[in-house]
């Protein structure tokens, strides 16, 4: 029996889909935390009607788990104060990234057990040397802690391709409740979902979107498989993105006209296909891929600061900046995609802060 269970009332939310940011971690100029923003971040989310935030996620950096940053546990403390001080505390899924080889693993499970996360996001990222079979002990010994999200990481930032196989049984685990695919490769996708098709827990696997290149169709998608002969259907029914970090009011505005779209049979598709395009293009200016991916962090900072909801674009590493052109690219995708950006719901948000 696991540790912890996830409440019914948010194993339906993340079933049913939402729109979960990945949380940035905001810094003073001497790359210290600033408590008074990164508390401000968690409190935007959840008045933009997010349905949950990722905290110590790849978007809070890897480096504060670092000895000499040691800065873990206080960002999981900060956005757990916050969350239990709103009134959605009961309808917000805290979700933990958790990373490293088992021990490591383990101990972070236990901290975010100690604020009250819900779910554990497990990376796969710098498990190079281990075996599919040593990764999957490893999932199975954190599932029996936390309720784990898994997460398949693009090969980019440190993560790895898994095979079909290990896709099946890792869907087979008991306590996964969901998996994010962020492979940014369609054919990895694709072997995720039909694996989480085949595997006996289809139908308790809920699948997140985390390609932020191409989020609108990802959402809009239906993968259909035929198992033991009968037809068995799968989609990405939220996501859990860095992108959603930014213009996150708009982004929910989206999310629920994708969700409307659904369930009226499609109607509107054309529309927001078109618009999903729009999304492409602003998350290009902000992950930086022309740079392969460099400015990925400092963009998401950028955006922020602009807005007020951070002084500043640092990062732990001084050498994270943005891009050559970064910054013109993030002004003109604002310009061009007014429907998009939620300048106006932030500037109220901040008008009314205590």
């Amino acid at each position: 029996m696991a540790t912890q269970q996830l409440s019914s009332a948010k194993a339906t939310l993340l079933k049913q889909g939402t729109v979960i940011p990945a949380h940035p971690l905001a810094l003073h100029a001497d790359r210290k935390l600033d408590e008074e923003h990164q508390r401000l971040l968690t409190r935007y989310y959840l008045a933009s009607g997010a349905g949950g935030v990722a905290v110590g996620v790849h978007s809070t950096q890897f480096a504060i788990r670092d000895p000499q940053v040691n800065l873990y546990e206080k960002v999981l403390a900060l956005a757990a104060e916050e969350m239990a001080n709103s009134t959605k505390q009961d309808t917000f899924i805290a979700v933990a990234g958790i990373c490293g080889d088992t021990d490591q693993a383990l101990r972070e499970a236990e901290i975010a057990l100690k604020y009250d996360y819900d779910l554990g996001l497990l990376s796969m990222g710098g498990l190079q040397g281990k075996t599919e079979t040593e990764i999957l002990d490893r999932t199975r010994a954190v599932a029996e802690v936390i309720p784990v999200f898994g997460f398949y990481l693009q090969p980019s930032v440190g993560g790895r391709i898994f095979s079909y196989d290990f896709w099946k049984e890792f869907a087979e685990i008991p306590n996964v409740h969901a998996i994010k695919a962020a492979p940014f490769n369609r054919y990895q996708t694709l072997d995720l979902v039909r694996a989480v098709c085949h595997s006996s827990r289809n139908e308790e696997i809920t699948l997140y979107t985390g390609n932020d290149d191409n989020i609108v169709a990802d959402l809009l998608t239906t993968y259909k498989f035929e198992v033991n002969g009968k037809l068995v259907s799968k989609r990405f029914e939220g996501g859990l993105l860095g992108h959603w970090a930014v213009w996150t009011h708009a982004a929910v505005k989206l999310f629920n006209e994708v969700k409307q779209c659904r369930e009226n049979g499609y109607e509107g598709v054309a529309d927001l296909l078109n618009k999903g395009v729009g999304v492409t293009d602003m998350n290009a200016a902000i992950f930086d891929p022309a740079h392969s991916f460099h400015g990925c962090i400092p963009g998401i900072h950028e955006v922020l600061r602009r807005q007020g909801l951070m002084k500043g674009i640092w990062c732990l590493d001084p050498d994270e900046k943005l891009s050559p052109g970064q910054s013109e690219e993030i002004t003109r995708v604002c310009a061009a995609y007014p429907e998009l950006i939620d300048d106006g719901f932030v500037s109220e948000f901040l008008s009314n802060k205590p």
